[in-house]
């Protein structure tokens, strides 16, 4: 909305530059998160200590302390973003509409399963929540495989020239990266601050691979993809890192509010579409690398549960909760994931180079 009112009317220059949007859309989310956060707070705990409070299936017993604390947070990080996009993205612009669809149609899928759950402790079947997210996905698929000039190839970091044509079969693969990253952020809620801390780091990570190819001459350079307009995805994210830093001031160890399924699967759809956007969908499973892992350790433990016969690999799934078994503090597992997150990303973008 500015950039059309300061730009384009008024013309002034300065609200032209992604980057200058990008920078106060950060600080937009993350006050508004601020102010808002209290309140929220307020509003959510009111609703939940009123049905008894809340705990996640299979936790540790030690989990039943945080009962009370209010789940569903999620919604602030929400509200913070499409205020501060409406505010500082270009509004023609097509990919910038399509990942706010995903935030807010992930966010309603996850929003109603945290308030059923609240309500009678058992929430959405797997088999609804599924279906639901796999229309929002199909929708959006669909969307960006008939949008005109879109890219059906899969590039490959560290290899310059080798790509692969997907063609019709690019639709199944968007599905899969969307709801993939949808459920394994959501899978990887589980500690105060954990699921968040990772989220941020590859928002920040993905903002910096937006920008470039969203910029002919970086992109060139780079040997990357030049998707044009998908540079504006950067104010998007970065609205998002700071309505994500703003919630992580509640979050943060003892948690006064958890992000809820409301805030993990629209997180997650948002990171998977913005991957396939920016053509950089197996730098996603690197910068990701938490979600991988943490999604990796439930099927891991599913699938040696039932060929020995009932015998446990790790002391419970997804792994934070094996490591909170073996009697590792909480903070100390949430900090060092987000230190590998961080690497991670190094790691990614060095892909940028390495070509």
């Amino acid at each position: 909305m500015l950039y059309h009112i300061f730009y384009q009317l008024l013309d002034i220059n300065l609200f032209k530059y992604i980057t200058f949007r990008a920078f106060y859309a950060l600080i937009t989310s993350f006050a508004i998160s601020l102010i808002l956060g209290p309140y929220v707070i307020r509003k959510l705990k009111l609703f939940q200590n009123k049905k008894g409070g809340y705990v996640r299936e299979y936790t540790p017993d030690t989990h039943i302390a945080k009962k009370h604390t209010p789940t569903m947070g999620g919604v602030l990080i929400v509200i913070s973003v499409l205020i501060s996009s409406l505010l500082w993205c270009r509004l023609d612009n097509f990919y910038v509409w399509i990942t706010l669809f995903v935030l807010v149609s992930f966010a309603i899928i996850g929003g109603l399963d945290d308030y059923i759950k609240i309500k009678t402790k058992k929430g959405l079947s797997s088999k609804a929540k599924f279906l639901a997210q796999l229309f929002v996905a199909t929708v959006v698929s669909l969307a960006l495989y008939y949008y005109p000039g879109f890219d059906t190839h899969l590039y490959f970091p560290f290899l310059k020239s080798v790509q692969l044509d997907l063609g019709i079969f690019y639709i199944l693969f968007m599905i899969f990266i969307i709801v993939g990253t949808s459920n394994a952020v959501n899978l990887t809620d589980g500690l105060d601050g954990l699921a968040i801390g990772p989220s941020l780091i590859s928002a920040a990570a993905f903002a910096i691979f937006a920008y470039i190819t969203g910029h002919a001459v970086l992109s060139s350079y780079l040997h990357i993809p030049y998707i044009a307009g998908s540079g504006e995805l950067m104010v998007f994210l970065m609205a998002l890192l700071g309505a994500g830093l703003g919630f992580l001031w509640f979050n943060s160890f003892p948690a006064e509010m958890f992000m809820g399924d409301a805030g993990a699967l629209s997180i997650g759809a948002v990171l998977g579409t913005v991957a396939i956007i920016t053509k950089q969908e197996i730098i996603l499973a690197i910068v990701g690398g938490i979600f991988v892992i943490e999604t990796l350790s439930v099927i891991l433990q599913v699938a040696y549960f039932k060929i020995t016969g009932g015998k446990r690999l790790f002391k419970r799934a997804p792994l934070h909760h094996h490591f909170e078994l073996k009697g590792m503090p909480e903070p100390k597992i949430v900090v060092r994931m987000w230190i590998i997150s961080i690497i991670l990303a190094i790691i990614a973008l060095s892909t940028l180079k390495i070509r």
